[in-house]
């Protein structure tokens, strides 16, 4: 699957976690429903996935935790807040180009419209591959 089937599956999928259980749960909530709405699709979801960080000649074996990797192509980053910051989309990115990863979607399901509450970020992601795309 490209990065743009991925994202299609993961936006679906959120929409139908949002839609089902509502905005204002607890983020740990909606990263396990979407989880398994992924993996019921045959998609291969890891969670809160471990990424080591390299630094002057050392590993760190816990640099951050991803909250979904699917496919190994993707990276979600899920919150539940009443609106998200700025930061948000730059921890993200950061994620990414530490993972060597080209796609992102940043999901708040705090968001009354889970529309307004998905953000799609790219690392170098070609531009033929975005078109028609989340």
């Amino acid at each position: 699957m490209t990065e743009n089937e991925i994202s299609r599956e993961i936006v679906d999928a959120c929409y139908q976690g949002h839609t089902g259980l509502g905005p204002g749960l607890l983020e740990s909530v909606y990263e396990a429903v979407l989880a398994l709405e992924l993996e019921k699709r045959g998609l291969r979801v890891q969670r809160q996935a471990a990424v080591p960080i390299a630094w002057d000649g050392h590993v760190f074996d816990e640099g951050f935790r991803a909250d979904l990797v699917v496919e190994d192509k993707a990276i979600v980053e899920l919150k539940a807040v009443e609106r998200t910051a700025p930061v948000h989309g730059k921890q993200l990115l950061t994620y990414l180009r530490l993972m060597d990863m080209r796609l992102g979607l940043l999901v708040n399901f705090g968001e009354a419209q889970l529309r307004d509450g998905v953000k799609r970020i790219v690392n170098g992601l070609p531009d033929d591959d975005s078109r028609g795309s989340y």
